[in-house]
């Protein structure tokens, strides 16, 4: 009986978790696209780069859209068994909440699981390729597109304006303004002619009838330049493209950076670090012996004594006035040398404990966003229970609200560790000591079928209390 009990709730959830894993992933997608649209479009970047970059922005996205997944179909899934009165009829044969979310909670452990290992060794991978990818696309220039009318002025060197263009890459009235870097400038200007691209897309060929070319030679004096015309009946005029072109970074530039690592690696650069912590103090106090050259002449067996009582001279007053403003300022020097060397290494102590915090909070991250799938499934269970309503109407506004407060302690928790305001490890398991305690506390209202989010429960509540304050009104008017 508790076999197919088990096979019931599991086909109930998969239909659920596989379609709101995926809808929830393309939502994400958008997001995404609508945050970088403006640096793609007009790019002339073709089809198997965008599916390519689709499936490393699919990779990184997973450990966001699986754990919405399991809020949402978690709750659709018990919402729907109570919706069509399934869950009260297994609870009427004896079968607890806790024993009917065992099959569920067991494929949480699981899913949470292969979140870790996904997140460990196929997102560092991901976020390294979609990195370098995303660079390139954001740095390439925009595709070839001349427009009538207008100069085009996305090739190094060149200006070009076209007329009127026709089909088959027929234009008119083009103009080809070039620029090398000197006082001299070149133009081309033809009737007509023809365009096109080389089949490797490195060179852009314009064959021109009827026109002529300006060529001014000058030595750098205004007055000595020289201006040739030469007419043409048909000239060929070449222009390297490889500019526009996609140049792909290596994958190398990045690969030593925090989203990059494996937990393995993350913990290889944390005691690095921790290392470097630990001789920075010392290594402190060798540069200052530079500055403060008496201090090797402390005597290790010194004891703190009380001196005596006797007036002392101020420092000022010891020294002679034949050498006092040569004191002060040699004085001053040291000081501000002082000064500029302990800021510089404060500068470089800072900027490692921020390297510090970053692979501490990666390393977090890759625990918490694996044990949220299982913290979740103990907030949409019991949820979907109390609430017993299926579809995509109740559980997607609950599933919106809480996967919202998972998104802002996230994010918070993750913005105040950067910022040092709490610790990696405070800050990062943020959302699990929020969702946490929430979870229980739903799970505990089930099991005692709590009216939490019933409207009639609240309904009746509401006329009970109206009638007890009516009834209290005529008693005290009764009574005076």
């Amino acid at each position: 009986m508790f076999k197919k009990l088990d096979i019931l709730v599991l086909r109930s959830f998969i239909g659920p978790f596989i379609a709101t894993f995926f809808l929830t992933l393309f939502v994400l997608i958008l997001q995404f696209f609508w945050l970088w649209i403006d640096d793609y479009v007009g790019k002339g970047i073709d089809a198997a780069t965008i599916l390519q970059l689709l499936l490393y922005l699919s990779a990184t996205l997973v450990p966001l859209a699986l754990p919405l997944a399991i809020l949402l179909s978690s709750i659709m899934t018990f919402g729907n068994l109570g919706e069509s009165f399934e869950l009260v009829a297994i609870k009427s044969a004896g079968i607890g909440l806790l024993r009917f979310m065992r099959p569920l909670l067991v494929v949480s452990i699981l899913l949470s699981g292969l979140a870790f290992l996904f997140n460990n060794n196929v997102i560092p991978i991901a976020n390294l390729k979609m990195k370098t990818l995303h660079t390139d696309l954001v740095n390439k220039k925009p595709a070839f597109d001349l427009k009538e009318g207008q100069f085009y002025n996305n090739i190094p060197g060149f200006s070009i304006k076209v007329g009127k263009k026709e089909q088959d890459s027929i234009l008119k009235q083009v103009i080809i303004y070039e620029y090398t870097g000197g006082p001299q400038d070149n133009i081309i200007i033809a009737d007509n002619g023809i365009m096109r691209v080389t089949p490797d897309q490195r060179f852009l060929e314009f064959s021109l009838r009827n026109g002529w070319r300006y060529q001014e030679k000058s030595d750098g004096n205004v007055s000595t330049s020289e201006l040739t015309r030469l007419g043409f009946k048909e000239y060929k005029k070449v222009l390297d493209l490889t500019s526009l072109t996609l140049n792909r970074t290596s994958d190398s530039v990045f690969k030593n950076r925090y989203e990059m690592l494996s937990i393995r690696q993350l913990n290889y650069a944390i005691d690095s670090l921790n290392k470097y912590s630990f001789k920075f103090e010392k290594r402190s106090v060798n540069d200052l012996i530079i500055y403060m050259s008496f201090m090797k002449y402390l005597d290790s067996g010194w004891v703190n004594v009380k001196a005596p009582a006797v007036k002392v001279k101020k420092f000022r007053e010891l020294i002679p006035d034949s050498s006092r403003n040569l004191v002060i300022d040699q004085a001053v020097s040291y000081l501000n040398s002082i000064r500029s060397t302990m800021e510089s290494a404060n500068f470089e102590y800072e900027a490692r404990q921020k390297d510090l915090r970053l692979y501490l909070i990666e390393w977090h991250g890759k625990l918490t966003m694996s044990i949220t799938v299982i913290v979740l499934f103990l907030i949409g269970a019991p949820l979907g229970s109390i609430v017993r309503k299926g579809g995509l109407g109740t559980p997607v506004v609950f599933a919106v609200i809480f996967f919202v407060i998972f998104f802002l302690t996230m994010n918070f928790g993750k913005k105040f560790a950067k910022e040092d305001v709490m610790s990696p490890f405070t800050g990062m398991w943020l959302p699990v000591f929020v969702l946490l305690p929430i979870g229980l506390f739903l799970t505990y209202k089930a099991l005692n079928d709590s009216q939490l989010f019933n409207k009639d429960f609240y309904v009746k509540t509401r006329l009970a209390l109206n009638r007890f304050l009516k009834r209290k009104k005529s008693s005290e008017a009764e009574a005076s």
